[in-house]
């Protein structure tokens, strides 16, 4: 053989790209993340125990938003949509325009407006105006947030590699506020029934402080990701987008309906683990142990970021997501299961075994983390072949509100479950640690729910969910090929 002859040269994707963006379009999600979960997991008990709100209102106040949101979410969608692209493209310009509003909105969420007024009608109020416009705020982001993806790249790789970075940023983002929040927010002082012992107070000022720096945090981190990412798949120059036809086309879709019904569940999980702040506050009587909770469940998405674009690549994202959420689903039935052997009151074999079980649910939901939002691009994918229709901020924020729903019922089931099962009462529960009966009841409803939850995920990716590895690929192509032509109409333009 030569030695001079030349190597095969190898394709590359004419959209192809690099770690350097992923990690522009992580820093996206990070924001994302400061913001929500601090919202998610800790304005609840922001709520009971320094507003003194009861459960059963903040219940209704979370009802009542979603309600909003049935509306507002859609509505971003269209705006985002018929919007045509300008200088830095369709949607990364949003990201720039709302970073600041959507911070400032959470920000005010953590305003101890008890300091100004004691009128319960006012202090609800108050809580409606702030958490219903820090909703629309962050719909106003992450609508085109998420759209963006789509148009960074076409590549099936490339969208893997923007979820798993995603996945990255959000594990950043979340993990921040769950990490280092419960040294800031909680206050210890004795145990009014057992002197000798210390239990965990809220600390109105930390909660604050904490909501400002991840205002500020969630700040730099979109601006950042506004400069360091690029919309490559051209979008249509005069955009017209016959809604109607787009929301009809995707409740026709059964990839589509199986994707929002998983969004509900997906969202619903994560926004119900929230209430294992009351566990560890009153069943475990340690708050610090939610850092340790936090641990068990991003180390293994830590772990398997590293191999999940290589597994997906091979297997599949929906055969990847199933298997995973199979171990999820699983673990928390165990956790369920051996309920009845956990003692209170930091007992050292039970603080064990139920990290145990979180740690294996971590594992597991990684897979369906880490691939979800690629799973998102290919029904967006699935959804323009089918119908022809461009319609990705549509049918993200139906996507965005299902998730919102699924938040809501968490938010308003867990509250009501709190209050008129556990029987939850801030004045008695704010100043305690366990309490028999109530605790007792706080450890079944956290147990119980994820069981159901990360189960219905399982059967709905193994058996409901369509778009396997082989059925996408005549997909890809054909939406490279129709990328390919609109970019050379536009050029010709």
């Amino acid at each position: 053989m030569s030695k001079n002859k030349k190597a095969k040269p190898t394709y590359q994707h004419p959209n192809h790209i690099g770690i350097k963006e992923a990690m522009g379009y992580m820093l996206g999600d990070a924001g994302n993340l400061f913001v929500l979960t601090y919202v998610s997991s800790f304005l609840k008990m922001f709520y009971t125990d320094v507003l003194m709100i009861t459960p059963g209102k903040i219940a209704t106040l979370f009802l009542v938003t979603r309600l909003w949101d049935a509306i507002n979410d859609p509505l971003w969608g269209a705006i985002v949509a018929k919007r045509p692209p300008g200088k830095d493209g369709k949607f990364r310009p949003y990201i720039k325009w709302v970073a600041i509003p959507v911070a400032v909105a959470e920000l005010l969420c953590f305003i101890n407006v008890t300091q100004y007024t004691k009128s319960t009608a006012l202090i609800l109020v108050y809580a409606y105006i702030t958490y219903i416009g820090f909703g629309m705020m962050y719909t106003g982001i992450n609508v085109p947030f998420g759209s963006l993806a789509s148009v960074i790249t076409d590549e099936p790789e490339g969208r893997t590699l923007l979820s798993t970075f995603r996945s990255i940023g959000g594990g950043i983002g979340g993990a921040a506020p769950l990490l280092v929040a419960p040294f800031i927010i909680y206050n210890k002082q004795p145990d009014p029934t057992d002197a000798s012992k210390t239990i965990n107070v809220a600390n109105p000022k930390g909660f604050f402080m904490f909501a400002l720096a991840m205002c500020i945090c969630a700040i730099v981190f979109y601006l950042l990701c506004f400069a360091t990412t690029k919309e490559r798949v051209k979008s249509a120059a005069n955009p017209d987008v016959n809604m109607k036809d787009a929301y009809k086309g995707m409740f026709k879709s059964r990839p589509f309906i199986v994707l929002a019904i998983t969004g509900v569940l997906i969202s619903g999980q994560l926004q119900f683990a929230s209430l294992n702040q009351y566990l560890f506050k009153n069943y475990f009587v340690n708050t610090k142990l939610s850092i340790l909770g936090t641990v068990a469940q991003y180390f293994p998405m830590a772990l398997m970021i590293l191999v999940t674009p290589a597994l997906s690549k091979k297997f599949g994202k929906k055969e990847l997501a199933g298997f995973g959420s199979m171990f999820a689903a699983f673990a928390a039935i165990a956790c369920f299961l051996l309920r009845n052997t956990f003692k209170p009151n930091s007992d050292t074999k039970t603080i064990v075994i139920f990290m145990a079980t979180l740690f294996i649910i971590g594992f597991g939901y990684s897979f369906v983390s880490i691939t979800n939002w690629a799973v998102v691009a290919d029904v967006i994918d699935y959804q323009y072949v089918k119908t022809g229709i461009k319609s990705e901020s549509a049918i993200y924020a139906v996507y965005t509100f299902s998730r919102k729903l699924g938040q809501t019922i968490a938010d308003y089931g867990g509250l009501m479950l709190l209050e008129k099962y556990a029987h939850y009462d801030p004045e008695k529960m704010a100043n305690a640690g366990y309490v028999s009966g109530v605790s007792d009841k706080i450890l079944f409803i956290c147990t119980l729910i994820p069981a159901i939850t990360y189960t219905s995920i399982w059967l709905l990716y193994k058996f409901a969910y369509p778009l396997t590895k082989e059925r996408l690929e005549p997909i890809y192509a054909e939406v490279q090929k129709a990328n390919a032509e609109e970019t050379a109409v536009q050029s010709a333009e």
